[in-house]
């Protein structure tokens, strides 16, 4: 179960910088309170997460193409997160994208689905 909300961007840089800087997310992200990365943001490092309305999480950068697209997972019970952010292939828009994987997925997805699809176009807004 995935959801998603894809914008056009004239600045991929500018959008790749702040989604590179993960202690920022906060200042964009409506749904993240604090979050954190030790090490360098690249694949396998690992860092944590508070959202506003749940406790801290720990979340692993799972994929990543530099300058192109980044996933973090976060394990939930029985279930895996999944966030991906990514350029088209010609970098004019970005798609930022919300899944769950796993045994309880379409539980996860029913619950929470609905408030992923209301705050993408909010997250995403902030780089228009």
């Amino acid at each position: 179960m995935t959801f998603s909300h894809t914008l056009e961007t004239n600045v991929p840089e500018e959008v790749w910088r702040r989604w590179a800087e993960v202690e920022t997310w906060h200042e964009w992200d409506t749904e993240v309170k604090e979050a954190s990365l030790k090490g360098n943001f690249e694949l396998s490092a690992k860092g944590t997460l508070t959202l506003k309305t749940g406790p801290e999480t720990s979340f692993t950068i799972t994929e990543f193409i530099p300058e192109q697209s980044y996933t973090f997972t976060t394990d939930l019970p029985l279930a895996k997160l999944h966030v991906k952010r990514y350029f088209s292939k010609n970098r004019t828009a970005f798609t930022h994208e919300v899944g769950f994987t796993g045994t309880l997925a379409p539980l996860f997805g029913f619950l929470l689905g609905r408030r992923f699809e209301e705050v993408l176009p909010e997250v995403d807004d902030e780089f228009v």
